[in-house]
């Protein structure tokens, strides 16, 4: 599919760097947690300024929803946290499995019933050597499901770098997005089974069910064929090229990319904005039309008209 040109974007500012997803709740209001600082943040419907909700400490990734109305954050460091957005009021979840501390919690989604599916990204390093982990190619990353008063539960190892996690709207699959393989999988939840959903145009972060019933997905880098030549090497090298200078290492240019696929893993939109208005989109979500987006590198949300986006050019 050759990509759409994204409509003119409203950037919304935050007091911090990095604001990596964003979740809308029923009366519009979106929230976002700070990767740098741990702060979370909400922008009120009609806002154009963020304000913050409650300190979290570590760093916050993805940002769900749970069915009591709190924010549930995936906190790199921490693990899973609920904050009260009346109170400010932070709960820790879980911030372990089988005993060790997370790597990194990266992203998740909740179940109508609040089991919580969360990726965790690598077992070896952590967020801040995100790049060093997907350059080795260590795929130590998991996809688990956790039911509150139970043991997490591994639905799927090995991955490289596990990142964006989103659910069937009818609860019969989940998908993880596959970072150092540009690729997401899916996983039927009635028997385990595991199969490739979608191979991706480009490096996936976090993934999203939208008010459409498509799976959002954002891309913060473009496909790297010198990244994927070094993925074909022996761990021994791999492992060398990664302790090299990132000057050294397969270089990532700024982009601006999203794409939206619907349940049978079609592409239904691929849309390329300026990377000089906003770049490295590493959340993304629709709802009622309007697409909101983050990113690590950023100091603000960005949002922009679905509707306003023009058709796809097909040869």
């Amino acid at each position: 599919m050759t990509p759409t040109k994204m409509p003119p974007l409203t950037r919304v500012p935050t007091p911090g760097l990095g604001p990596e997803d964003a979740v809308i709740a029923e009366d519009g209001t979106v929230y976002s947690a700070l990767r740098n600082d741990g702060r979370l943040l909400r922008v009120r419907p009609g806002a154009e300024e963020s304000e913050t909700v409650a300190e979290l400490g570590g760093r916050g990734l993805g940002v769900e929803l749970l069915p009591d109305g709190r924010v549930l954050v995936c906190n790199a460091d921490l693990g899973l946290q609920a904050v009260d957005p009346r109170t400010g009021a932070v709960e820790a979840l879980l911030d372990a499995v089988d005993g060790a501390p997370f790597g990194v919690c990266n992203n998740a989604a909740v179940a109508r019933d609040g089991t919580i599916y969360v990726s965790e990204s690598s077992r070896r390093y952590r967020l801040e050597r995100f790049r060093r982990d997907i350059v080795e190619h260590t795929c130590t990353g998991r996809l688990l499901r956790w039911r509150p008063g139970a043991e997490p539960e591994v639905l799927l190892d090995g991955l490289a770098f596990a990142n964006g996690v989103a659910l069937d709207p009818e609860e019969r699959f989940v998908l993880v997005a596959e970072t150092g393989k540009a690729q997401v999988h899916r996983v039927w939840l009635e028997d385990g089974r595991a199969e490739i959903f979608a191979h991706v145009p480009g490096l996936p972060d976090n993934l999203s069910l939208g008010s459409d019933g498509l799976f959002w997905l954002a891309l913060p880098a473009l496909p790297n064929r010198a990244l994927a030549h070094i993925h074909s090497l022996p761990a021994a090298l791999r492992a060398l090229v990664a302790r090299l200078p990132e000057r050294l290492q397969p270089p990532t240019p700024p982009c601006c990319r999203i794409a939206a696929y619907d349940g049978e893993g079609r592409l239904v939109h691929l849309i390329d904005g300026d990377p000089g208005d906003y770049h490295h989109v590493t959340g993304v979500r629709e709802r009622g039309g309007t697409v909101w987006m983050g990113s690590i590198f950023e100091h603000a949300l960005a949002r922009f008209d679905l509707s306003a986006r023009p058709p796809a050019h097909r040869p």
